[in-house]
């Protein structure tokens, strides 16, 4: 009988966590998908993080990757080794935005896209892989000079337009 109020319980939680609504973004998939990943407009938001060295731990709503046209913002937590001290102490996540990067974009089988973002203007962050499935969710892996690497889990989301 305890496994079985358990299980409804843990069943009610998962629930409850996917019936949550993100204001402001939208869910997209298929041809959708491919014109925002074209066209380089959409916002990933992490919801996991796993640091090449540790567990996964899960994140709070507001870490995110937009990409807008010619602007990258990255507002990303980080856990793990730093090689060396940034030269900004107030944050220590993975925070900055540029207007001087790369970006490949290589469709794979089945709907999956491959994404390679190189940031020229910031000194951290090497490169960023981000791989998306046909459905939105998608993993974003940091590649850092001074970092160990760290990996996200989350979705690949459009902005909702405001009326």
């Amino acid at each position: 009988m305890k496994s079985r109020t358990f299980l409804l319980s843990i069943l009610l939680a998962l629930g409850a966590f996917s019936c949550t609504s993100t204001s402001g973004v939208q869910s997209v998939e298929g041809t959708a998908l491919k014109n925002l990943l074209e066209g380089k407009n959409f916002i990933f938001q992490a919801q996991s993080a796993q640091p090449g060295r540790g567990t996964t731990r899960p994140l709070t709503a507001g870490y995110e990757l937009r990409v807008s046209g010619d602007t990258l913002a990255a507002q990303l937590p980080y856990f793990g080794r730093a090689y060396s001290a940034p030269s900004n102490m107030t944050g220590g996540g993975i925070e900055f935005t540029s207007t001087h990067f790369g970006y490949a974009l290589e469709a794979q089988k089945k709907g999956r896209w491959n994404i390679t973002i190189e940031p020229k203007d910031d000194q951290d962050v090497r490169q960023m892989l981000l791989s998306v499935s046909e459905n939105g969710y998608a993993s974003l892996q940091v590649l850092s000079n001074n970092r160990d690497p760290i990996t996200f889990n989350g979705m690949v989301v459009q902005r909702a337009e405001r009326r």
